[in-house]
């Protein structure tokens, strides 16, 4: 039994967008031309339209026409949101690497990062975290072990330290610097990008109680991934 008509024309257009043919910004076939293309009434290729509108992958504008949509994973720049959440909300899979997870003295730079003397204890992990397996962000976080003595033994494959986190200590306040930036050679290997590929680099550090738990830098490349801001002006 074939698959209803508009399904069929849904198909045709994940397909295009899939192989390249439309990329993001595209502005599609005019619904007229989509009807004499698939031999089908006005309402099935709207129809058809306004789900894939809905799912995400395309945007319609009145007067000007419906679009590929920009897809690239969204983080909202002034929220903490689990990266694994972000992933799945647009239809794909999340996956991790994790590349280190150690405890090792605070040296200068992370013990002002962090509020701390330097020699005091931390760990250090390095994630990198992927959509259908395509590297979208690397993760290397540095925590207060006296304030998280279990944080070296648990499983990030498995679990986000995003989620750990949230669980053993509510975080209460952040604070988030971005910058531009090139990738190191070693960074560059990991997110499986060219050296000279402009990356996003998120600063974020967290508190939990008025004490700091949490220093991350955030790099994803530019292509992929994007921050958005929204705030209400009085």
């Amino acid at each position: 039994m074939s698959a209803p008509r508009y399904q069929q024309i849904k198909q045709h257009v994940l397909d295009a967008i899939g192989q390249g043919q439309w990329r993001a910004g595209d502005r599609l076939p005019t619904e007229a031309v989509l009807c004499e293309q698939f031999a089908v009434s006005r309402m099935t290729v709207n129809k058809a339209l306004r789900e894939l509108t809905a799912e995400g992958w395309l945007v319609r504008s009145a007067g000007a026409g419906t679009f590929v949509a920009d897809r690239r994973t969204e983080s909202p720049l002034l929220a903490i949101r689990n990266i694994a959440d972000e992933i799945a909300e647009r239809g794909s899979r999340y996956g991790a690497r994790v590349i280190r997870l150690q405890r090792l003295p605070a040296d200068e730079q992370v013990a002002v990062q962090l509020g701390l003397r330097v020699g005091a204890p931390i760990f250090h992990s390095l994630i990198v975290h992927q959509a259908d397996e395509e590297p979208l962000q690397l993760e290397e976080r540095f925590v207060d072990a006296e304030r998280l003595p279990e944080y070296g033994e648990q499983d990030f494959s498995q679990e986000t330290p995003h989620t750990y986190l949230m669980r053993e200590c509510p975080l209460s306040e952040m604070e988030h610097v971005v910058e531009a930036v090139l990738p190191s050679a070693s960074e560059a290997a990991l997110l499986q990008v060219r050296g000279d590929t402009p990356c996003l680099l998120l600063h974020r550090r967290t508190w939990s109680e008025g004490r700091l738990v949490s220093y991350a830098r955030l790099l994803s490349p530019g292509g992929r991934y994007k921050l958005r801001s929204q705030t209400r002006i009085a």
